[in-house]
């Protein structure tokens, strides 16, 4: 069992808990407002725990940016004591929204927000995935007609390693998980946020993932 702490409880915060919490690790959302969870507690497992996001920081062994890409920076580097010596796994994608509210540019170009928050945070492993999908293949990518692809960012090789195995927790194979190698491939990954928008105007909120095909 593994404490993991997810900051954000959107939809993909959300998601990951459920299935991360029923793969056996002890996982707290760090929220903005713990004593107002009770809507949003009722559609989770009971196990779950509610903390806000300095002391989720604090107290979990590995640490999830579930939050909203444009503002994660500035969120998480107000948070270097906590998340000092922890593994970041990064899985959001910081882009300004569109007039329809969907992903538009990037905030961060020539850059990533991975390599960012890597910066901002020098003592903290920050390792990039699972940022190339909707929210509900990251927890289910078997759902797929095609095997997807979750890409790995990081300059830390054992940090990668116990991503992958939070990455097996998840469902997905071995041979669907591609390391890119250090934490500077972000950016590529990042940028296929900017065929997402496209995508779901021609077809809608459907499951997909920005996969690798040999």
């Amino acid at each position: 069992m593994t404490s993991i702490g997810i900051l954000g409880a959107g939809r993909v915060g959300t998601n990951l808990a459920g299935k991360l919490s029923a793969a056996g690790h002890r996982v707290t959302l760090g929220v903005r407002n713990p004593e107002g969870t009770a809507a949003l507690a009722a559609g989770l497992a009971p196990q779950i725990a509610f903390a806000d996001q300095r002391t989720t920081a604090r107290t979990a062994d590995i640490v999830i940016n579930a939050t909203p890409g444009e503002s994660s920076l500035d969120r998480l580097a107000g948070l270097r004591t906590e998340l000092s010596g922890k593994l970041l796994v990064d899985v959001s994608n910081a882009a300004r929204d569109a007039d329809d509210g969907l992903p538009g540019d990037l905030c961060h170009p020539g850059s990533s927000l991975a390599e960012q928050l890597q910066a901002a945070l020098p003592d903290t492993h920050v390792v990039k995935t699972l940022n190339t999908m909707l929210f509900m293949v990251m927890t289910a990518p078997e759902t797929l007609a095609v095997p997807p692809t979750a890409y790995l960012s990081g300059d830390d090789q054992n940090a990668k390693k116990t991503v992958t195995g939070l990455l097996g927790d998840l469902g997905w194979q071995p041979s669907w998980i591609e390391d890119l190698g250090d934490i500077t491939t972000a950016r590529a990954t990042e940028a296929m946020i900017l065929v997402v928008p496209h995508i779901l105007r021609r077809h809608g909120f459907k499951p997909f993932a920005v996969s690798l095909a040999r």
